[in-house]
């Protein structure tokens, strides 16, 4: 049995991806899982050295850009429009390739993650009858999964099901698959992360998550509080995400910010495959308001600050900021303080640092929404649906 797993544009879906490879190896290690990523896309050589990937393909994709809170401007934009253009012949070619590949490996079912990627694959697995599980994150599907949702054979969603405007009868609420690191993490475990790191001083810890799209506003407001912060605890450890391409400007803010005794006391990450570690050390974590990153703090159980990004399209990361603040799961910082209102920053940061009350009590909301058996759930739906196809 060969099972084609796709997913590409952010650590979001591949990291999803890879828990459904793992477990689907893990379940019958005699499947054949094969990936099929976007061309040019950077996070591929994750992939590659993913051991649960058989094989891995990529073809030609494209995105539609458009901009949530822009209206009709946007398309007065030349270069967007441009843009645009140019990668709709992208999405033609992907589908050539996407029918010549699926053809080859005649898999029983796909499983599609999300990512622009998923048009020209989710098409021509319906042109050639081949069937397909989607699954969304965030509270808002994204655009490429509703262009293929009306062949899907199910439709696996992270939220309650009500949602969700897809069929009922063929949607499922499962949760966002996860690696197994990601457990509910106790205070004796908390200290066991921060001695692997180094810190042994009993201090409290903040993790910033700001790898990925926008992240560039979150970057620059922590840098510019981690000083006040930093004088403020004279044990406070500052763990730093910025992602790959942003980690040497992030390092050199926090060189020109800080005092030598305080740059000691920050570790700033790139892309780090053990991730878990460093969120489990923390008392506090500050982050976008992106599904993926919500599914595995939660399941750790963390008191948390969303910062969502208000311009990403459809604004699926304020609807899922809005549906943890109304369960009192996380606390909220607008995107716009991050330029305009550093003080406020801080003091969120600062107040439930010195909150160990309310730290707890945001830290077991968010856990009671966590999805302890997603990947679990979500590989069963794949291997019913494939064996029916056989």
């Amino acid at each position: 049995m060969t099972i084609v797993v796709t997913g590409a544009g952010s650590g979001g879906h591949i990291t999803p991806v890879l828990a459904v490879a793992q477990a689907l190896k893990a379940s019958e290690p005699d499947i054949q899982v094969v990936y099929i990523g976007q061309k040019g896309d950077n996070l591929a050589d994750i992939v590659h050295k993913e051991p649960a990937i058989d094989g891995h393909y990529a073809v030609s994709a494209g995105k539609f850009r458009r901009y949530h809170g822009e209206g009709w401007r946007q398309i007065l934009d030349l270069k967007t429009m441009a843009l645009n253009v140019r990668d709709a012949f992208r999405v033609l070619r992907g589908i050539w390739q996407s029918y010549w590949l699926l053809g080859r490996l005649k898999p029983s079912v796909v499983f599609i993650k999300g990512g622009f990627v998923g048009v020209p694959v989710g098409l021509m697995a319906a042109l050639r009858r081949i069937p397909y599980v989607t699954h969304d994150s965030d509270a808002i599907p994204g655009l490429s999964n509703r262009i293929v949702a009306r062949w899907a054979s199910k439709h696996a969603v992270a939220l309650p099901k009500e949602l969700y405007s897809y069929p009922q009868s063929k949607t499922v609420t499962v949760g966002v698959p996860l690696r197994p690191e990601f457990q509910l993490v106790t205070r004796k475990q908390q200290v066991d992360y921060q001695r692997k790191l180094g810190i042994t001083d009993g201090g409290r810890v903040l993790f910033v998550a700001g790898g990925g799209l926008g992240a560039q506003r979150l970057n620059l407001a922590i840098t510019s509080v981690a000083q006040q912060l930093l004088q403020e605890f004279d044990n406070l450890h500052i763990i730093h995400q910025a992602g790959r391409s942003n980690q040497a400007e992030v390092e050199q803010l926090y060189t020109d910010r800080l005092e030598a005794d305080q740059q000691s006391r920050v570790v700033v990450l790139g892309f780090a495959p053990d991730i878990h570690h460093y969120s489990g050390a923390a008392d506090v974590v500050i982050m976008r308001a992106g599904a993926t990153y919500i599914a595995e703090i939660a399941m750790q159980g963390k008191a948390t600050i969303l910062v969502p990004n208000p311009l990403l399209t459809g604004g699926h990361q304020l609807k899922n900021a809005e549906v943890l603040q109304k369960t009192e799961a996380a606390m909220l910082v607008s995107d716009d303080s991050l330029s305009t209102d550093l003080p406020l920053v801080y003091s969120t940061i600062s107040t439930l640092l010195n909150d160990a009350s309310t730290r707890r009590t945001l830290a077991a909301n968010l856990h009671k929404l966590a999805h302890p058996h997603a990947t679990e759930e979500l590989t069963a739906i794949l291997l019913e649906v494939a064996k029916r196809s056989e």
